[in-house]
């Protein structure tokens, strides 16, 4: 049968039952998007192993380096919930598989450029693309999985991109380690012909016949310029100081644009986001909670790899082995928390997630310089318990609460939330580091019994110690240099701990907020689907 559902309040006759034919098939949608999220997720902690290779063969400087990160992270953050909305307007599958074609391609140039401006700007598509693919995957399982079955179809995409963001590293050192770094990016050439080829085969085009049919131009231009401010603001913040002119006017200028944008939405006739939306109270507290939670993942992940590699001495593939039991419980415990979710409704799995993240952020405040496997094994595996019904439940609670001819959008709007957490924390946390390393390590240095340095190297040694680095200079008698190191290292793990702490006050007002949520009121009802 290819006919349009008829338009009812049921999701079941809403939503296309599961056909034997490959098009439109629930499960076959989802491996099919899950391949192309994998390599958008794998992409976002591959290439930070590569960068210290392109750096040297490429002769970029350290701010170079630092815009092949920055330039993709920008272009995506920016560019989400508008993609989001083409989506809904043109349809995910579209959006989609232009997408999937649109990061494949620049992934194999960047691996063809032989300079480092062309790798930045390449980076800067890819973002564009991966915006593209992002939200049109929740739509796509938004539209074509009835309302029982979305929490376990979410549980399951939500353990992929788990699962690929944590073998990032690993799979990334091994290329660069054995091959060379343009195979990080050659990578993705395979794997985005594969997802497109399922794509073409395999997804079905469906859009809500209610979808807005023109585009909100000052609406896109000014979301797009709050962002950027928000996001470059905080990107800057640490190097140039939370107090600085330029810091505050970024930040300062990403408000007065979210303000502008809110009123202009109230005024236009088919608005980018209709703020009503936000009159849900459980959209919401999803939306909050998704910065929250990235706020305390990705802010005190930060600091882990540093700790494993630079207080450890680890190698980026062995930091990454170890890693493994948070990424194990993500894979496992993602499709359970769907299953969860669907029987019981978001809430209890949400703030018991955010309770077991906190427990896990409070351990791991506990680590020492000496701390072995076994402890830190115990602590990343909690934490990957509880990072998963949140995942989830609360990526559940915003599209689901969500009219379906906004699921892109709503999609959008969830990445969006995990960059904006995941930057803040990053920025919070690292100046968090900063100020414990700047108060502590004069006093530890002067309690070692090692001479006093002039401020200029204070400074220096501050900054090497704040990533876990002892900072040993030329000429450094020998038998101070293991004195540095445990001083180092001490002062390091103080930050941490402070960094932690912090994670876990965050956390523990996440778990309050979950406690806002509820299941998608609109998963059962709402307008039809055009097919």
């Amino acid at each position: 049968m290819t006919q349009a559902p008829v338009v009812t309040d049921k999701a079941s006759d809403r939503i296309p039952a599961p056909r034997k034919s490959l098009r439109g098939h629930p499960w076959l949608t989802l491996f099919s998007v899950a391949i192309g999220v994998m390599m958008v997720a794998l992409d976002g902690t591959i290439v930070a192993i590569a960068n210290p290779a392109i750096q040297k063969d490429l002769g970029a400087s350290l701010a170079d380096v630092q815009w092949i990160t920055n330039g993709y992270l920008l272009a995506l953050a920016v560019s989400l919930i508008t993609a989001g909305k083409l989506g809904d307007r043109f349809g995910h599958r579209q959006t989609f598989l232009i997408g999937i074609a649109g990061f494949a391609l620049t992934s194999g140039l960047i691996g063809l450029s032989d300079g480092v401006t062309m790798v930045i700007v390449l980076r800067v598509f890819q973002g564009l693309f991966g915006a593209l693919l992002q939200p049109a995957a929740l739509g796509l399982l938004r539209a074509t999985f009835p309302a029982e079955k979305l929490n376990t179809a979410i549980g399951i995409w939500g353990a992929v991109i788990g699962a690929s963001t944590a073998a990032g590293p690993i799979i990334g050192g091994l290329l660069v380690e054995h091959v060379n770094w343009e195979s990080v990016f050659f990578i993705n050439v395979p794997v985005g012909v594969l997802a497109l080829v399922l794509g073409l085969v395999i997804l079905k085009d469906m859009r809500a016949e209610n979808a807005a049919k023109s585009f909100d131009i000052p609406g896109i231009a000014l979301l797009s310029g709050a962002m950027f401010c928000l996001i470059w603001g905080l990107i800057k913040a640490p190097a140039w100081g939370w107090g600085d002119a330029a810091t505050l006017g970024f930040l300062g200028g990403a408000v007065a644009l979210f303000l502008l944008f809110a009123l202009w939405e109230t005024r236009s006739r088919e608005p980018l986001i209709p703020l009503g939306i936000f009159r849900s109270v459980p959209l919401s507290a999803g939306v909050v909670l998704m910065v929250l939670m990235a706020f305390a993942f990705m802010g005190g992940l930060f600091f882990v790899t540093f700790y494993l590699q630079n207080v450890h001495g680890m190698s980026p593939v062995s930091a990454g082995v170890h890693l493994l039991p948070l990424t194990a419980m993500m894979i496992v415990s993602s499709p359970v928390a769907g299953a969860l979710i669907t029987k019981f409704g978001p809430r209890i799995p949400l703030v018991g997630g955010m309770v077991f993240t906190t427990v896990a952020m409070i351990g791991m405040a506990n680590l020492t310089a000496d701390s072995g496997t076994a402890a830190t094994s115990v602590w990343f595996a909690l934490l990957g318990l509880g990072l998963a019904p949140v995942m989830v439940g609360a990526t559940e609670v915003i599209v689901g609460n969500a009219p379906l001819e906004l699921s892109g959008v709503a999609g959008g709007l969830q990445q969006s939330a995990m960059q904006v957490g995941g930057s803040l924390g990053t920025a919070v946390l690292g100046a968090v580091m900063a100020a414990k390393v700047d108060d502590l390590l004069p006093r530890n240095w002067a309690a070692a019994g090692l001479p006093e340095l002039p401020p200029g190297q204070a400074a220096q040694a501050s900054d090497a110690v704040a990533v876990g680095v002892a900072p040993i200079g030329k000429g450094v008698p020998g038998q101070l240099v293991p004195v540095i190191t445990r001083v180092a290292h001490q002062t390091f793990v103080s930050g941490m701990a402070l960094a932690f702490t912090v994670a876990a006050i965050v956390a523990a007002v996440a778990a309050v907020v979950a406690v806002f949520t509820k299941r998608g009121e609109n998963a059962a009802s709402g307008g039809g689907v055009h097919i």
